[in-house]
């Protein structure tokens, strides 16, 4: 998907494009609202060289799903997102972003000996 790789690189002439100037963005990890414009800017001024795979795709009406893995590209930190976009004329005019560290289940639960590895 050429927008999780236009994120990947931090090309904000190229992720304008896929927005509608009066779109909404929401990260509900760290309860935050962005216009387009904003959005860009977090994401483009955001620290590090970042690499990302989209690992599933699903598509609802004017509702697209994907989730992505987002990772620096010397691995010190690796991440999980869930997006929900919402179209109108072929831009996005909503996505909702819920994201999560990638790394090794909690304590406890290795403790119980419950569960495995996915990978």
């Amino acid at each position: 998907m050429d927008f999780w790789q236009d994120v990947a690189n931090q090309n904000a002439s190229k992720l304008k494009n896929y927005f509608l100037p009066n779109a909404t963005i929401y990260w509900h990890n760290a309860n935050e609202q962005f216009l387009t414009e904003e959005y860009i800017r977090a994401n483009c001024e955001y620290p590090g060289d970042w690499c990302g795979e989209v690992e599933r795709i699903e598509l609802v009406g004017n509702l697209g799903i994907t989730v992505t893995r987002v990772w620096l590209s010397d691995n010190s930190a690796s991440f999980h997102a869930t997006s929900f976009f919402e179209f109108e004329n072929d831009k996005i005019i909503s996505l909702n972003e819920y994201w999560g560290d990638d790394g090794v289940a909690p304590q406890w639960r290795l403790d119980k000996e419950i569960g495995k590895p996915i990978k």
